[in-house]
């Protein structure tokens, strides 16, 4: 077949795109559909190794092939041959057509000659053997001819595939000879795949000869993991991490990195390496490339390796007199380095390793010394520093101070670098430990947490004081991804630093949190901010300060005295004006959401995302979205949680937080379910899969029970998630929800006194929440169909989840895990239905009680007129019911989606009152809102609830081109050119869903096409 290096003998992973168009491209062969297809990407990307699966996955035409037929490794029915394309080759005329004909089989003595040759059997050009007996048949036209001719003779016994790894080192005249027979057997089972490295020039200068072209994307992290822990089982995660990203996705790269680890690089006891060992094919590949270069146009890259940050005038000046711009235009025509005003940025750290490595010792020094000369004489003194300490040959006490002290204030990621080196330069072990510690915190602000892993790792266990903090960092690293234990060891590190260490053990106090102060660790979490708090002198900065309220506030709760917690919680938020560093500003957003101030909590996270993106700390950008996100859908702004969770779903992929960007996700499907939209919310819940943010996913599937009447599931789901283990956002999540419940448990007690329907009665007659077993289970089954019908396979696994309900589909824990298990709603939440609302009742005493007299000491409009709306829910039909409601109208907090939705309860209860005038009022108000706001469900209920009242409704009318937030976004993307697959990628979505929003697009503009829509847009 063809040879390809030892790194590519294995099965392809994370090739499914590639693989999906190869197997269509082979199916619609067997069937008589040819065709051809080529694979293109990045040195190592692993196209041989993709060529060398696909007989491995042929369509199986369960006949046998011909023995005389079968050509190599090929699969029943299938004919296969191949070729690979050789440099030393390139000028042998029709030398890749003979390889390529010699490795098909011998043709069997009677098989004819096929009737529709475009070749006649009398022509002296007959048969391949006579046209290709000399040196030149003709021209690539002929040879084009004879090749198809041969192929149909085959694909008499069967489909035939050829593959052709190299393309571009064959030969013109064979590759022009394939490109031509490419283009004429669209009638034929033949299919023809073929490889080359992106940016190859083909032979006479022809592109791919008009074949559909796939391009190898770098892998994912994921699939980049799956390749490592392949080659090395016992791999460090953090190291796996640090591989993963030098490699850039290259799977040539990661075998050939993994494979050259030594026992103590593999579990992260020593520093892995900074790129390919010497002795990897891809490294000499890289090497050679270089070699090509001009000698001049090599030394700028060897000071662009050297100092990556630096600007194109920096590196020319540090090179010498006589450089100039255009040293560089040869690396950048090779596609090896990118020039801009800011800096020279190589087409990844592969290349910027292999380039660094080329130089000797003695060059590097000189290179070093260069640098750090110009980057001092421009007064870039961090810089000079760094470069300083690359040159440093033993320890330098006083250049490690130098760097210590400069990195106090700097970008983490610089500071970091600093710290490293000025840890390498130090003799004392307790200094080094510390500055490894600094290091490493600051690796970790940065987003590289795999980094951080490893410089922890280097740590001491005689380290001491440091040690115990490190301890602490690795806690606070994996708090977002929901790690058992890690709100434990924060208290044990608050323990062991109270008195020697309060400021860390504050901190650590202020992570551990709103859980543990609920936990059963209450006692002790507030017996140590007692023991913290002592060593508090007065004269601390108000940063530091506003922490102490934080936890002074926590504390209380842990006392029990949640109305003496809004005290200290209060004084943290007023502090956060004076504050301009991220972390503080959260814990300030925190104590916002834990007094109900949820506006002034969004704006405070909002303006920590903007100070962590100016400062560097890019990992608690997405925490401070998120914090705003949540913050957002308390404040009843849905849009601008929308967008604080998209851009921080975005964005969070790159800091190694996988659990806060399931929590993102868990929001975005929150929004969704709020306004009825079922296949967006089943995507992102899809997406978020069972972590820690699964009660966000279990809040959203009971609003959409709501939403489709089946309030009894909703109210048993919502009861898990109040009563459930804690997860990302349990502070606002277990108040949030409260209404919500009270809302299905006083439809599903209306639904159970109203008993079955009478015959010829339906659901709209009697009230939407009115629901009998029998109808709630139709319900339940036509919406697990409506979901399996549309999505991706991923959505029709969470609408299975969907219809088993809150005990099969429950969240990671479940029943089992939460506090309640031994309680009163232990019993009836593992009953289900069968217990009834009554069971779910019982529970919900103290629940109502608690959020009623927590949103009053709020004193916010929104809280209250949901306290008010909830006090109305349970006084059931009564007069008291009307007041409470008129109350919850009347406060000035509430509008959009929450108002609308008091709107709709107040008119529906009025209407089973018969009070059908004052009810019109109220739900016409909620329909024109639900409708403005495309929460198409909720409209159908308000009118439903309109009709039953007498009011005569008009059919909707759209009343322009106004689009929702998600059909904004989605529109502005496809105008701009994006397909539907990237804006999913863009947007989190599947494919299915995007298509499904844009044609509600195409709807509401009154368009057919994209083009119509982009030119609507932009006005042209």
């Amino acid at each position: 077949m063809f040879d390809a290096p030892a790194v590519q003998k294995v099965r392809p992973v994370g090739r499914e795109l590639a693989l999906a168009a190869i197997s269509t491209l082979t199916t619609a062969a067997a069937s008589g559909r040819g065709g051809a297809l080529a694979i293109t990407g990045t040195p190592g990307a692993g196209r041989t190794t993709l060529l060398h699966a696909v007989p491995d996955n042929l369509p199986d035409l369960g006949t046998p092939s011909d023995p005389h037929h079968r050509g190599r490794d090929a699969r029943p029915g299938w004919t296969i041959a191949a070729v690979c394309g050789y440099a030393d080759e390139r000028d042998l005329p029709y030398n890749g057509l003979r390889t390529l004909l010699a490795d098909f089989p011998p043709p069997a003595p009677d098989l004819p000659q096929s009737p529709d040759s475009p070749v006649s059997p009398a022509s002296p050009c007959a048969t391949p053997a006579e046209i290709f007996a000399g040196d030149r048949p003709g021209d690539s036209r002929t040879a084009g001819l004879a090749l198809i001719a041969r192929l149909r003779t085959f694909t008499q016994h069967g489909p035939v595939l050829c593959l052709i790894d190299d393309a571009h080192l064959l030969d013109p005249e064979s590759w022009q000879a394939l490109t031509f027979a490419t283009r004429r057997i669209g009638g034929d089972q033949v299919a023809i795949v073929a490889s080359f490295p992106a940016g190859a020039s083909f032979p006479g200068g022809r592109e791919p000869g008009g074949m559909p072209v796939h391009r190898l994307a770098p892998l994912t992290p994921e699939a980049a993991r799956t390749v490592l822990t392949a080659h090395a089982p016992d791999l460090a995660a953090d190291v796996a991490g640090t591989l993963t990203e030098l490699a850039g996705g290259c799977p040539a790269a990661l075998i050939d990195l993994v494979s050259a680890l030594t026992p103590e690089q593999r579990r992260g006891y020593a520093p892995p390496p900074a790129t390919l060992p010497p002795d990897s094919p891809l490294h000499r590949r890289y090497t050679a490339e270089l070699d090509a270069l001009p000698t001049r146009t090599r030394q700028l890259l060897h000071f662009a390796a050297a100092a990556p940050a630096a600007s194109p005038d920096v590196l020319l000046a540090a090179a010498g007199e006589g450089w100039g711009l255009g040293d560089f235009a040869a690396a950048e025509r090779a596609g090896i380095v990118r020039v801009t005003a800011a800096g020279v940025r190589f087409a990844g750290e592969l290349w910027r390793g292999v380039a660094y490595q080329e130089m000797d010792v003695a060059r590097r020094w000189v290179a070093h010394v260069s640098l750090a000369e110009v980057l001092e004489a421009r007064g870039q003194r961090l810089a000079a520093l760094l470069q300083r300490g690359a040159a440093a040959t033993g320890p330098d006490a006083g250049l490690a101070r130098e760097l210590a002290d400069a990195a106090d204030g700097a970008d983490p990621l610089v500071a970091a670098a600093a710290r490293r080196y000025a840890a390498a330069l130090t003799a004392d072990a307790g200094e080094q430990a510390e500055l490894l510690l600094a290091a490493a915190r600051d690796s970790w602000l940065a987003g590289r947490p795999h980094e951080a892993g490893l410089l922890i790792r280097r740590i001491p266990a005689a380290a001491g004081g440091a040690r115990v903090r490190a301890r602490g960092l690795t806690a606070e690293m994996r708090l977002p991804d929901g790690v058992p234990g890690a709100r434990d060891v924060l208290l044990d590190v608050a323990a062991e630093l109270a008195e020697t260490d309060p400021r860390t053990a504050l901190e650590a106090l202020a992570l551990a949190g709103e859980a543990a102060c609920r936990s059963g660790e209450r006692s002790r979490y507030a017996e140590l901010a007692r023991r913290v708090a002592a060593g508090r002198s007065g004269a601390e900065p108000p940063a530091v300060t506003l922490v102490f309220h934080h936890v002074a506030g926590l504390a209380r709760i842990a006392d029990g005295d949640e109305a003496g917690s809004f005290v200290p919680l209060r004084q943290a938020v007023a502090l956060a004006d004076r504050v301009a560093e991220p972390g503080p500003l959260l814990r300030a957003g925190v104590a916002g959401i834990l007094i109900g101030d949820a506006r002034r909590a969004a704006a405070l996270a909002g303006r920590a995302a903007v100070l962590a993106r100016e400062q560097g700390a890019a990992v608690l950008v997405p925490q401070a979205l998120e914090l705003a996100a949540l913050a957002g859908m308390a404040a009843g702004d849905y849009a601008a949680a929308g967008e604080a969770a998209l851009d921080g779903a975005a964005v969070v992929r790159g800091t190694g937080q996988p659990g806060l960007a399931g929590a993102h996700l868990g929001v975005l499907s929150v929004l969704a379910a709020l306004v009825g939209d079922r296949a967006t919310t089943l995507s992102r819940i899809a997406d978020v899969g069972d972590g820690p943010s699964r009660p966000l996913c279990e809040w959203a599937l009971a609003l959409l029970d709501l939403v489709d009447g089946r309030s009894g599931a909703a109210a048993e789901r919502l009861l898990a998630v109040i009563t459930g283990p804690p997860g990302p956002g349990s502070a606002l999540l277990r108040v949030a929800v409260v209404p919500h419940l009270l809302e299905a448990a006083a439809s599903w007690q209306t639904a159970e006194a109203a008993g079955p329907f009478p015959a010829g009665r339906t659901a709209d007659q009697f009230g939407q929440g009115r629901t009998t077993p029998q109808l709630r289970e139709r319900q339940t089954t036509a919406s697990f169909r409506e979901a399996q019908t549309a999505g991706s396979s991923r959505e029709r696994q969470t609408a299975a989840r969907f219809q088993e309900g809150p005990v099969a589909g429950s969240f990671q824990g479940g029943p089992a895990a939460g506090p309640y298990r031994e309680g009163p709603a232990a019993t009836s939440y593992r009953e289900g239905p069968a217990a009834g609302s009554a069971g779910v009742a019982a529970v919900l005493g103290p629940v109502a009680a608690a959020f009623d007299e927590w949103a009053g000491r709020t004193g916010q409009p929104g809280w209250l007129a949901l306290r008010d709306r909830c006090r109305a829910l349970r006084a059931g039909d009564g007069e008291d019911a009307t007041g409470y409601f008129e109350a919850a109208l009347g406060h000035g907090g509430e509008a959009g989606f929450p108002r609308a939705h008091t709107e709709l309860l107040f008119g529906r209860m009025l209407r089973r009152r018969r009070r059908h005038v004052e009810a019109r009022t109220h739900l016409r108000r909620a329909a024109e809102t639900f409708q403005a706001l495309d929460a198409g469900p909720w409209a159908a209920q308000s009118v439903r609830e309109l009709r039953a009242a007498g009011a005569r409704v008009e059919p909707a009318v759209p009343a322009g081109p106004a689009l929702t937030a998600q059909q904004e976004r989605i529109a502005a993307l496809v105008a701009g050119g994006a397909t539907n697959r990237e804006v999913a990628q863009e947007l989190h979505l599947s494919p299915r869903t995007v298509d499904h929003h844009l044609r509600n697009v195409f709807t509401r503009l009154g368009v057919r096409s994209r083009t119509e829509m982009a030119r609507l847009l932009t006005g042209s």
